[in-house]
């Protein structure tokens, strides 16, 4: 797969901008989870209410990388999706409590996909995934399969919330909440100047001796963007992704 990303966007507690991101990627820590979120402030307070952490952090990466007016494919994918709430619907089971259907309806994995295209009036094509670590190159797959039906570009969220504190002996892959956006489209749509950063992705099996990365795939990849990396390999199970930049 041959695509070019135009603009990517991501945020973490502290980890705001492209400069605080190239930081982070000479000198890679695990950020202190302070349970911060983005304001959203392009939206009005009556809206910005009903998302949660989740959605705050995916609507404000990807907010800036769709122009007013825009139409644009949305791939959402989280392995975990919305465990806070997910947590404490469960909670409210067990203590034999009435649930909201509000709270049920936004916990599905599909309903940030859908407060997306509400909140932009998307009326395209949107896709909400969740697989296993390597979630991100899935994304990649499926934004690969929107851009070969013809999409001139796709907007790609990748999103994880650090786990509440029972999941954390399960949950062991998320070190703290982040998003990333990437606006991407095929390589022979180039627009002059515009040429933004050409990339292949690769899929072969995985060899006994490649060993998944410290961070998520996500986080890896944002580290390779800030380092003008030329190659970034990931690998889960019997999967072996190769990243390469393309001149």
């Amino acid at each position: 797969m041959n695509f070019i990303i135009d603009q990517w966007h991501a945020w973490a507690p502290g980890l705001e901008n492209h400069e605080a991101w190239r930081a982070w990627s000479r000198d890679p820590v695990s950020v202190t989870d302070t349970e911060a979120q983005p304001s959203c402030d392009f939206l009005p307070a009556m809206q910005r209410r009903r998302l949660s952490r989740l959605a705050r952090m995916t609507l404000h990466v990807a907010w800036p990388l769709c122009g007013e007016g825009e139409q644009l494919p949305f791939v959402f994918a989280s392995r975990h999706g919305e465990t806070p709430r997910t947590y404490a619907l469960l909670s409210e089971v067990a203590d034999q409590q009435p649930l909201s259907p509000t709270q049920f309806g936004l916990s599905v994995h599909n309903a940030i996909a859908g407060q997306w295209s509400i909140l932009r009036g998307q009326h395209g094509e949107s896709v909400a995934i969740a697989g296993e670590a390597d979630t991100f190159e899935h994304a990649m797959v499926e934004a690969a399969a929107l851009l070969s039906d013809g999409a001139p570009s796709v907007l790609i969220v990748v999103a994880e919330e650090y786990p509440p504190e029972p999941y954390r002996d399960w949950i062991d892959d998320v070190p703290f909440s982040y998003a990333l956006a990437l606006r991407v489209r095929g390589i022979g749509t180039d627009h002059g100047a515009q040429a933004g950063e050409r990339w292949q992705l690769r899929l072969e099996p995985n060899r006994d001796d490649v060993a998944p990365g410290a961070w998520p795939h996500a986080l890896e990849f944002v580290r390779a963007l800030c380092m003008r990396s030329d190659t970034l390999e990931h690998a889960w199970k019997t999967r072996r992704w190769i990243w390469q930049r393309l001149p």
